[in-house]
């Protein structure tokens, strides 16, 4: 049941947005030379790994320039390393890129990966293979015992006072998820997920 409405919502979706995803396809290839659309390996159920689409929304070379600026890492000032990257004001990050970010629309080729199987709608995000690595042992590897997804349990709980989340509050929660999810629970989860983008909209 999971998958055969995963094919059923992203395919009336991607009908739908089509519109939407061809103008934003246009302005990104005026704006700034490179792919319309970003690939990264990333793993995923079982950890595995498949292509990851996303419209890209930084510049050509932003890979190469992430060792300079991993000091600005927000996961990891005082904290050592982390598995995860945030940089405040990313100069890799277009204008165009901003916004689309800024309104989750950066996500939408998502949709192809739940379409093609690769994904779910609801589930653990999948992670990039040098964040999959770090994550075997018996704490944290149940995340990967259910489908990768393009929203999850974290992405929708109450953040803290600063609106931010700790890396472990992160994997926890994608722990709990794998461990406990189902259709109501997927439900609710995208119906959280559209009120808070709705609720971004109106900002």
């Amino acid at each position: 049941m999971k998958r055969f409405l995963d094919i059923l919502i992203s395919s009336v979706a991607i009908l739908i947005l089509s519109p939407l995803l061809i103008v934003v396809a246009v302005i990104i290839r005026i704006e700034s030379p490179g792919p319309v659309i970003y690939k990264s390996r990333r793993a995923g159920r079982n950890y595995k790994i498949f292509d990851f689409y996303k419209f890209r929304s930084m510049r050509k070379d932003a890979d190469s320039m992430l060792g300079t600026l991993l000091n600005q890492n927000q996961y990891h000032a005082d904290k050592g390393l982390s598995n995860f990257v945030k940089i405040e004001n990313d100069p890799r990050v277009t204008p165009f890129g901003h916004f689309i970010r800024k309104y989750s629309i950066d996500e939408l080729p998502q949709l192809f990966n739940v379409l093609k199987g690769d994904m779910s709608l609801v589930g653990n995000r999948p992670l990039p293979l040098y964040e999959a690595r770090t994550l075997t042992d018996d704490k944290y590897s149940a995340r990967f015992d259910c489908p990768a997804g393009l929203t999850g349990l974290w992405q929708v709980e109450k953040r803290g006072d600063n609106g931010s989340m700790s890396p472990e509050e992160r994997k926890m929660l994608d722990v709990r998820y794998a461990e406990n999810h189902n259709l109501w629970m997927d439900f609710v989860i995208l119906m959280r997920t559209f009120t808070n983008f709705v609720q971004k909209g109106n900002v």
